[in-house]
């Protein structure tokens, strides 16, 4: 199976380009990718009430990217591109892929299985108009920290399968967006209720979509743009379903 992908751009860093990363940077990268999820999810009373609640949703990104910067020697913008026409074009129809698999997948195991709902979708239906507004802003930062948490581990594994064990890049490839996707959807078990189907499966294939807008173009910003046009259209339809429903 090979993946689509832009035939004039590589992955950065998995083999060296634009510098070579050793094992020890990799393990440090993923330390502080983790470290950024864990300050994200722990109950920390942030300061700033409100607005404080930015701080971890920032820093998600922030620090990973950080790192990323200082073991590069300041070649993290690696992970981006340009963003025009093309690929704001792109952000639209992977996310609108990602709606259409996420409806089909979550419905059959919706009907099968049962699912429970995501805690913070719901509760944004019991916000005010402004706190609705605060909150997709702060899940816009948050979304790119996903994409940077999946995407870091990513280029990690593959530099280990392609550099060290000697794998092919197709082959290295497909086992990264698999695995990641399963990490991803793992990840996300504390969010609903520990249900290890959902989240492998519809979290997980909601994933493999959305890694491919990075996988197709190599630019994180494509990849982080689809993921929050994605949630956001999931939640305030939601928000919009709520509000019809009669109290």
């Amino acid at each position: 199976m090979k993946l689509p992908e832009d035939p004039h751009r590589d992955f950065p860093f998995y083999q060296g380009n634009p510098v070579p990363l050793t094992t020890a940077q990799w393990c440090w990268l993923i330390i502080m990718t983790g470290l950024a999820f864990a300050l994200l999810i722990v109950p920390i009373p942030w300061p700033g009430g409100e607005l404080g609640t930015f701080i971890p949703a920032i820093l998600f990104p922030v620090i990973p990217l950080a790192t990323l910067s200082w073991v590069s020697k300041g070649q993290a913008a690696s992970l981006f591109g340009r963003v025009g026409f093309r690929e704001v074009k792109l952000m639209i129809l992977f996310a609108l892929l990602n709606i259409a698999v996420t409806f089909v997948v979550g419905g059959i195991v919706q009907a099968t299985l049962g699912a429970h709902a995501n805690p913070a979708i719901a509760a944004a239906n019991q916000l005010s108009p402004g706190g609705l507004a605060i909150f997709l802003s702060k899940t816009a930062v948050q979304l790119v920290g996903e994409e940077v948490l999946t995407i870091i581990p990513l280029l990690a594994l593959m530099h280990w399968l392609v550099a060290r064990a000697g794998m092919n890049r197709s082959r290295a490839l497909l086992i990264s967006w698999l695995a990641t996707a399963v990490i991803f959807g793992l990840l996300h078990l504390p969010t609903y209720n520990w249900d290890f189907v959902q989240c492998v499966v519809i979290i997980g294939t909601a994933r493999l979509v959305l890694s491919l807008a990075y996988i197709k173009t190599k630019n994180l910003w494509v990849s982080s743009g689809a993921h929050i046009l994605n949630d956001t259209f999931l939640i305030l339809i939601n928000v919009l379903l709520s509000s019809l429903v009669p109290p």
